[in-house]
């Protein structure tokens, strides 16, 4: 059974032959294995969590139809920039789990790990023969994280999942866009992305778990809940006033003025007043001190009842200026408002800088290549990005001679299609 995490790898003789690019991470999460057999965003973004945090982590794709990842978005002289990204710190493997020859591959390579991380619609793994159970026989200290739409039981649980569907039915698209518009949909995968950290999160915790029990579990978790999970309070609102969250746009239904304000030089910043001491500070800047001693100015309600006279007032100070003297301005006052940044905004700012917030990582097809590093510091056990997303099946020969396959099986796995 594999061990709980450690400064060593529990797996040695799986580590042998890693190319000195490739090899596991010494991040707070080294000695452990993720097979990633998951595909688009959810599921593979987890796994790319786990080995920024030092996990070796074996990603499987059918020989035959690749991640569809790879194909999404911009490319360069034919070179997927996504998965660059997505693909970080993962090994890549093909394997077609529909064969015979697939499922005892899979199967023994389960066998070294410590955790599974699928998303296959539910009763898949069951109908090869790779359920919890089989999969856990031989390993009991295994986690299956399964990642699905709608989860492993109730009536849409067969139904194809994807992010949309889920910010679309966790309210965010109902309460997302302004008052007389339609509901809107993020740019991006934004129901991927924090299911990822959720799913990454319920793994960690199951493998503390493990330290008590010694034994594995199922982690059971759909694209809608963690959705759900961060918007807010509209659950307890409905239930206790029977009311949803409007659509107000940039607006917030809670505070005012909050918004995105237009400077002279055509640029944006966003403003926010969650704070009463703040939304007094902003109005103080703006020429305005007379709204401030009003009785109803006292309470984030009693402004958004007078958000128009506000918001008037803000822009009006605001259009008279550029972008770097309104920043200016609310810093020495102490006021909250951002700059609202693009990409090259974000490569050029110095707190990012400081922060270490983007990386560049030599990369074998584009050379030194710029991405979002791990999104927080350890001050002890960092983790790191050792190298870029991995042609498909890269290390596939190597993998199969880690798990005990001789030069001869390999080649009969590759001429039957296996591989």
């Amino acid at each position: 059974m594999p061990s709980a995490p450690s400064t060593s790898s529990p797996h040695p003789g799986l580590d042998a032959g890693v190319g000195a690019a490739a090899r596991p991470g010494r991040g707070p999460l080294a000695g452990l294995r993720v097979v990633d057999a998951s595909t688009l965003f959810a599921g593979p973004l987890t796994a790319m969590h786990l080995g920024d945090l030092g996990a070796d982590v074996v990603k499987v794709e059918h020989p035959r139809r690749p991640d569809p990842a790879r194909g999404h978005g911009p490319a360069k002289d034919g070179h997927n920039l996504w998965y660059k990204t997505l693909g970080r710190n993962k090994r890549t493997m093909t394997l077609d789990l529909s064969t015979d020859g697939g499922r005892d591959v899979f199967r023994r390579l389960a066998g070294t790990a410590d955790v599974v991380v699928e998303n296959f619609r539910p009763d898949t793994l069951e109908r090869w023969g790779l359920g919890y159970a089989e999969l856990s026989a031989g390993n009991p200290g295994l986690v299956l994280a399964r990642i699905t739409g709608f989860g492993q039981v109730g009536p849409y649980r067969r139904r194809p999942g994807f992010g949309t569907l889920a910010e679309a039915m966790s309210g965010f698209a109902a309460m997302t866009g302004t008052p007389d518009g339609p509901p809107t949909l993020p740019p991006f995968g934004l129901a991927d992305g924090i299911t990822s950290f959720a799913a990454a999160y319920a793994v960690l915790a199951a493998l503390h778990a493990r330290h008590a029990t010694g034994s594995g579990q199922v982690v059971d978790l759909s694209i809608v809940e963690p959705m759900l999970a961060v918007l807010g309070p509209q659950i307890t609102q409905w239930d206790q006033l029977h009311t949803v969250q409007p659509r107000t746009g940039n607006r917030s239904a809670n505070n005012a003025p909050r918004n995105t304000y237009r400077c002279a030089d055509g640029r944006w910043v966003a403003v926010s007043t969650s704070a009463q001491s703040i939304a007094e500070r902003v109005m103080r800047l703006v020429g305005r001190p007379d709204v401030v001693s009003q009785e109803w100015f006292a309470t984030g309600a009693g402004r958004v009842a007078h958000a128009d006279e506000l918001d008037s007032a803000v822009a009006a100070w605001i259009a008279q200026r550029t972008r770097d003297e309104v920043v200016a301005a609310f810093e020495r006052a102490q006021a909250a408002v951002a700059p609202i940044y693009d990409a090259s905004d974000i490569a050029a700012d110095p707190q990012y800088a400081a922060l270490h917030t983007i990386v560049r990582v030599d990369d074998p097809d584009l050379g030194p290549t710029a991405m979002q590093n791990v999104p927080f510091r350890l001050s002890a056990t960092p983790g790191s990005i050792r190298f870029t997303g991995r042609r498909q099946g890269a290390d596939t020969d190597e993998i199969l001679a880690e798990l005990g396959y001789p030069d001869d099986e390999i080649a009969a796995f590759r001429a039957a299609g296996v591989i």
